[in-house]
C-alpha cells in the first residue's frame, strides 16, 4: 500500500464537498439534525422530578395539620390537586394517576403534638415509576423532617429552653451545578451520542453510496491510493461534523445555559479525537458493506445503543453489573463523554482527563487503522474478467 500523497488527497476532498453539496439531504443531517436533536431532547429528556401531584386526606383538621399541609404545597416539587374526605377515595385518583403521591394526617394530630408524643404520618406513593416514587418519598422525608425540626424548638421555646440547639448543623454546598440542573448533566451526553450517531452513519455510507454507483471501482484502478480515499473522505466529514458540534455547543450555552468552563483547546482535542474515530468507524463499516441500508442499520446499531446505553450518559456505569462494567471499557464514548463532562461543566485540566484523551487517541487509531487496512485489502482483491464474445 502506498502513502498519501497531497494531489490524491485534495482531488479526493474535492470530489466529497461536490458530492455533499449536491445531496442537500445528507448536508441537512449532518448541520441541522444535531441542533434539532439537542433541542428536542434538550427541552424533552429530564431527569428533574417536580410538581408532583399530591392529594391529602386530613383526618385532624387542626391548625396544625393545615400548617404541615402548607409546607407541601408552598414548594415547587409538589402540586396539592385534591383535598379527600377518607383514604378509600386515594385509591381510584392514583390508579388513574391523577396523583403521585398521598398524605394521610391522623385523627388528635395536633392533641399527639401538644401532649409531647410522635404521631405517625401515612405516606402513599405510587411506585410504577421507580424513580420518580423514589424522589417524591426523598422530598416528602425532607419536609417531615424540616417540619418536625420546627415543631419541637417551639416546644423547647415554651419550656424555656429556647437556647437549644441541633447538635450537628449541615451546610451543604453543591459544586460545579449549585441549581442541580438535570440539563447540566445531560446536555454533554447529547453532544457525544449526537456526534457519535450523526458522524457514524453518514460516513457509513460514502464508500456504500461509491460502491452502488460503480464508482467505486474507477476509484479503485486510479493513482489513488488506501490513504488518500481514507484521508480525501475524512476531511470534509469531519469539519462539517465539528462545525456541527460547535453550533451544538453555542445552542447549549443559549438555550440552557451550560457554557464551557474549562479549556477551549483541550476540549477541542478530545472532539477532533472522537470525531475521527467516528469516522473511521463508519468508514470501516462501509468498506464491508455493499447497501446502502445495511450500513446504515450496522451504523445505528453500533454507534446509538452503545453510546445511549453503555457510556454513562444517562444511566450510571457502578450500577451496571460487573459484565455490563466490563463491556463499558470498549465503548469510546463513555471516555469521551467524562472528558467532556469534567471540561465543560468543572474546569478539568490535561491532568484530569489525561486518559480519557489516550483512550480516544487509541480509538483513533484503531478505528482509521482498521478502515485502511479493509480498504487496502479490497484493493487487492481479484476483479472478475469479461470473457470475449464468441463469434
Amino acid at each position: 500500500m502506498k502513502g498519501p500523497t497531497l494531489g490524491g488527497i485534495r482531488s479526493v476532498v474535492k470530489k466529497e464537498f461536490r458530492e455533499i453539496r449536491r445531496d442537500s439531504r445528507s448536508l441537512g443531517f449532518m448541520i441541522f439534525l444535531p441542533a434539532f436533536l439537542l433541542l428536542m431532547f434538550g427541552f424533552a429528556l429530564t431527569l428533574d422530578v417536580k410538581h408532583i401531584a399530591l392529594a391529602v386526606v386530613d383526618g385532624d383538621g387542626s391548625q396544625a395539620s393545615r400548617e404541615l399541609v402548607d409546607q407541601f404545597s408552598t414548594t415547587e416539587y409538589f402540586d396539592l390537586k385534591a383535598v379527600l374526605p377518607m383514604t378509600t377515595a386515594i385509591d381510584p385518583l392514583m390508579a388513574r394517576e391523577d396523583i403521585g403521591a398521598a398524605l394521610v394526617i391522623p385523627p388528635r394530630f395536633a392533641e399527639d403534638l401538644l401532649a409531647g408524643r410522635s404521631p405517625s404520618v401515612q405516606v402513599l406513593l405510587d411506585g410504577s415509576n421507580a424513580m420518580t416514587g423514589a424522589t417524591a418519598g426523598g422530598y416528602i422525608a425532607a419536609i417531615l423532617q424540616t417540619y418536625s425540626q420546627k415543631i419541637t424548638l417551639e416546644t423547647l421555646a415554651r419550656r424555656g429552653l429556647g437556647g437549644l440547639a441541633a447538635p450537628v448543623a449541615a451546610e451543604v454546598r453543591v459544586w460545579y451545578n449549585p441549581e442541580l440542573r438535570s440539563s447540566n448533566f445531560l446536555i454533554p451526553g447529547l453532544i457525544a451520542f449526537i456526534l457519535m450517531v450523526i458522524v457514524t452513519i453518514s460516513t457509513a455510507s460514502s464508500i456504500v453510496r461509491e460502491k452502488e454507483r460503480g464508482t467505486m471501482d474507477q476509484l479503485r484502478i486510479s493513482s489513488l491510493g488506501s490513504p488518500d480515499l481514507i484521508i480525501g473522505k475524512m476531511i470534509p466529514y469531519a469539519l462539517i461534523s465539528l462545525g456541527s458540534a460547535h453550533l451544538v455547543l453555542l445552542l447549549s450555552q443559549v438555550l440552557f445555559g451550560v457554557g464551557i468552563k474549562g479549556s477551549y483547546p483541550l476540549l477541542l482535542l478530545a472532539m477532533v479525537l472522537f470525531v475521527c474515530g467516528a469516522l473511521g468507524q463508519g468508514l470501516f463499516i462501509s468498506s464491508i458493506t455493499r447497501t446502502q441500508q445495511v450500513a446504515f442499520l450496522l451504523a445505528l446499531l453500533t454507534s446509538m445503543l452503545p453510546t445511549f446505553i453503555l457510556s454513562g450518559f444517562i444511566f450510571p456505569v457502578r450500577n451496571m453489573p460487573a459484565v455490563v462494567q466490563a463491556i463499558t471499557y470498549f465503548v469510546p464514548a463513555r471516555y469521551f463523554l467524562a472528558a467532556l463532562r469534567a471540561i465543560v461543566l468543572k474546569d478539568a485540566g490535561l491532568a484530569a482527563v489525561w486518559p480519557q484523551i489516550l483512550f480516544l487517541a487509541a480509538f483513533a487509531l484503531l478505528a482509521l487503522g482498521g478502515s485502511a487496512a479493509r480498504m487496502g485489502r479490497g484493493e487487492k482483491e481479484p476483479r472478475p474478467r469479461r470473457g470475449r464474445a464468441r463469434a
